[in-house]
């Protein structure tokens, strides 16, 4: 009688483009994101669709793996940045957006990257009494924070 040959599954390498669910949660135990409910996301590593940490912990991981991770403080989103607090002056949020804007703490804003082909975010911290400046933080939200990855790895190409 004889056995079929025995075939290892893929694992995941630099540059895999992948079909998962994944969850991630911040140090509160709270879902920021959560695909395990609805359609599985499809990616490539390396493209910086997932942080560099998590990555890592994906690397070698066979087809079908179900998998959960804890990334200490700081390691999945850097540590956060005092650099990265900065006030903006009135003038240049109305060229960059509406006029009219009321900002108050807690919005998150879109900026244009300087080649104006991506954005990034800032989230509101404090504002000036009349609107002349407003402060962001441009930190990840979750800079600083330890966060748990939960992964099941359902497609490897």
């Amino acid at each position: 009688m004889e056995t079929a040959p025995h075939v290892n599954p893929p694992v995941i390498e630099p540059g895999s483009f992948l079909t998962l669910h994944y969850r991630m949660a911040g140090p509160d135990g709270a879902n920021i994101i959560n695909t395990f409910d609805g359609k599985p996301a499809t990616l490539s590593l390396g493209t910086g669709q997932l942080s560099p940490a998590i990555e890592q912990r994906l690397l070698g991981l066979p087809e079908g793996t179900r998998a959960t991770f804890e990334l200490a403080a700081g390691e999945a989103f850097g540590e956060r940045n005092p650099a990265l607090l900065q006030w903006v002056a009135r003038k240049l949020l109305n060229q960059l957006g509406d006029p009219d804007e009321a900002y108050k703490a807690g919005d998150v804003v879109q900026f244009p990257t300087p080649d104006g082909m991506g954005q990034y975010a800032g989230a509101v911290q404090q504002v000036k009494g009349d609107q002349a400046a407003v402060q962001f933080d441009f930190n990840h939200p979750l800079a600083g924070q330890p966060v748990v990855f939960e992964v099941q790895v359902i497609g490897i190409l």
